[in-house]
């Protein structure tokens, strides 16, 4: 749920400023091209699959160029101040394509949509639409209203909405992977987040139509899936919890892999670490965020959990999953963190040796509980300066956990061709780990393939395929 992080993670999962594009369907065309531009995390990019379904259904059709696109499409991160910053000089690029041709729609989508609403319709005038995460199926309705010379707006939450029924186009595919949002909003009022007030509360999705999702993508192909929701630890619908609904995901098809993200310390249970265990396709990987090792610290971002709980979950993990892989989320300079609770996050690294993480200085947003109620009292020389040593310090642990698979043979999904060569396949092992080897005629992507690791890089594992 993050923005421009920085991360030692091999498959970067907050693919930042990303054109999505899909084959156009055989639906009756209008004539008119859509471009959406996605920042953010995976629930972003997996809400645009959303609005290109419901905009594709009204006879839109796709394109990579928003310069000939008739709506474009921004869909928006809030949690730090340089996304915003970002998303605002893409939107002038966007001004500039639009003087050349009037008719263009330009809309901001997602979480910055209800906090800066007034900014970008009004003051500043960028853009034409903006709609809130729960309003997308008042899309089409917003669209006309603007091409009847009107500026239009949804920002409003929703306590019902899941678009459990919509089915959403799959943007970019490599055909293999694909996410599936099980849940949508979060009641964790964590209070240096912004995402309890951009999404609304939490409210879990019916698990039957995500076995349909799951079924209908191993159908056409997808062999993995991943699981997303703000915390997918408190997924509850009716008598169903998130244990009991990932046993029912991975049980479509035991050649469908189950990811999920992302896991909350305090609701994380031995009952979903055992299903981990008993299912093979369930992927022996847990991003499970500590934000802090320090408990007074802890406290102040109001996570509801303390230093000496978060290890005993890590303790169960390596007692219930013993070669599950473990990444997380770590901010530096926290309102008053000291130099002393500063090392106690180094030490819980340590403690931990995480596979990966996404790192970050302390931005304060406002309208958030910390903006409220705190002193953004570090000096960012300060949190820059222990974001140096929570990163080198996390390069030293991705490179040791690496150096663990080394000498072992992985179970790899092919996912495409290394970013480097065309004459090497890449994809992931179990724990997340990227793994890049020969091309073999005998197999494609989309299959599983046993791969010996031989050696890793600092982000890579390099090995070869055996039989």
């Amino acid at each position: 749920m993050f923005e421009t992080p920085t991360s030692t993670k091999q498959h970067d999962e907050s693919r930042q400023g990303e054109a999505l594009l899909l084959e156009n369907d055989s639906k009756k065309s209008n004539g008119r091209k859509l471009y959406i531009e996605s920042y953010g995390c995976q629930m972003n990019f997996s809400d645009s699959e959303i609005v290109a379904s419901i905009l594709l259904d009204k006879g839109f059709e796709t394109t990579r160029d928003y310069k000939e696109a008739d709506v474009v499409f921004i869909n928006t991160c809030s949690i730090r101040e340089n996304a915003e910053q970002r998303v605002r000089n893409r939107l002038k690029e966007f001004e500039s394509a639009k003087a050349k041709n009037p008719g263009m729609v330009v809309g901001v989508l997602g979480c910055m949509a209800e906090r800066l609403k007034s900014k970008f319709l009004e003051e500043e005038k960028l853009v034409d639409v903006v709609v809130g995460p729960d309003a997308y199926r008042d899309l089409p309705n917003l669209i006309e209203q603007v091409d009847e010379g009107s500026r239009a707006v949804n920002v409003l939450l929703s306590r019902e909405e899941t678009y459990a029924d919509i089915s959403p186009v799959r943007l970019n595919t490599n055909g293999v992977t694909a996410f599936i949002s099980i849940m949508r909003g979060c009641d964790n009022m964590c209070s240096f987040c912004v995402v309890p007030f951009t999404r609304g509360r939490e409210r879990s999705r019916d698990p039957q139509s995500i076995v349909k999702e799951a079924t209908d993508l191993f159908n056409a192909g997808y062999r993995e899936v991943t699981l997303l929701g703000q915390n997918v630890d408190s997924y509850n619908y009716e008598t169903i919890n998130f244990a009991n609904l990932l046993e029912k995901v991975a049980r479509v098809n035991p050649l469908l892999r189950v990811r999920f993200s992302t896991s909350h310390p305090k609701d994380i249970t031995d009952e979903v670490l055992h299903t981990l265990a008993r299912y093979e396709n369930i992927c022996k990987y847990i991003h499970l965020p500590v934000q802090s090792g320090n408990s007074r610290v802890l406290n102040l971002m109001n996570r509801t959990y303390d230093r000496e709980w978060y290890m005993e979950r890590v303790s169960a993990i390596r007692r219930i999953i013993p070669e599950c892989g473990i990444s997380t989320d770590v901010i530096t300079g926290f309102c008053s963190e000291t130099e002393e609770e500063h090392l106690e996050t180094l030490s819980m690294m340590d403690y931990v040796k995480y596979d990966f993480a996404y790192m970050f200085a302390y931005s304060e947003r406002p309208g958030t509980l910390a903006a409220k109620r705190y002193a953004d009292d570090i000096p960012e020389e300060v949190k820059k300066r222990r974001l140096t040593e929570v990163v080198n310090r996390q390069r030293e642990h991705s490179l040791e956990r690496l150096q663990t698979y080394v000498g072992k043979t992985h179970k790899v999904l092919i996912e495409g061709l290394s970013k480097r060569s065309d004459n090497d396949y890449c994809g992931r092992n179990d724990q997340n780990s990227m793994v890049v080897f020969p091309k073999d005629d005998r197999y494609k992507v989309g299959d599983y393939v046993n791969v010996y690791a031989e050696k890793c890089t600092s982000a890579t594992l390099i090995g070869k395929i055996i039989d």
